[in-house]
């Protein structure tokens, strides 16, 4: 469940497809609109029936996340702080509030915060029923 209006904003913003909201009346923000993750990727659905998943990830200063790929694609936006996110090969990329991505799928990766604030990330994983949101790599 959303807890603030800024985020059900976003999230309604997200949903709505900028040109349809705008000939509906709605209004709408464009945060992002690809059919490619951060590295490149295309993105791919999983098969099954539909199922989203919304939360508002936080990230202690000092804190990393695991290894980890996604078995579905994630949008995220920066609430709060700044999120570093090793690629491996693929390199480095620095979030900051405002940002909106699309995260790697097939690709592991581990975000940092660095700064002596905690990271707010609005996550929502397109998802369907039995597919993993995060799956760890070890």
């Amino acid at each position: 469940m959303l807890r603030t209006p800024a985020a059900a904003l976003i999230l309604l913003a997200l949903l709505a497809p900028t040109s349809r909201a705008q000939d509906s009346g709605y209004p709408a923000v464009p945060l992002l609109s690809t059919g490619k993750d951060v590295v490149g990727e295309t993105l791919h659905y999983p098969k099954g029936a539909a199922h989203v998943t919304a939360a508002i990830v936080t990230i202690a200063p000092g804190s990393k996340t695991i290894v980890h790929k996604h078995g579905v694609p994630m949008f995220g936006y920066i609430l709060d702080g700044e999120l570093t996110v090793d690629y491996g090969k693929h390199g480095t990329r620095t979030y900051r509030p405002g940002q909106a991505l699309m995260e790697a799928m097939d690709v592991a990766h581990f975000g940092i915060n660095s700064s002596s604030q905690p990271v707010r990330i609005l996550v929502v994983y397109m998802g369907a029923d039995g597919a993993k949101d995060v799956i760890p790599v070890k």
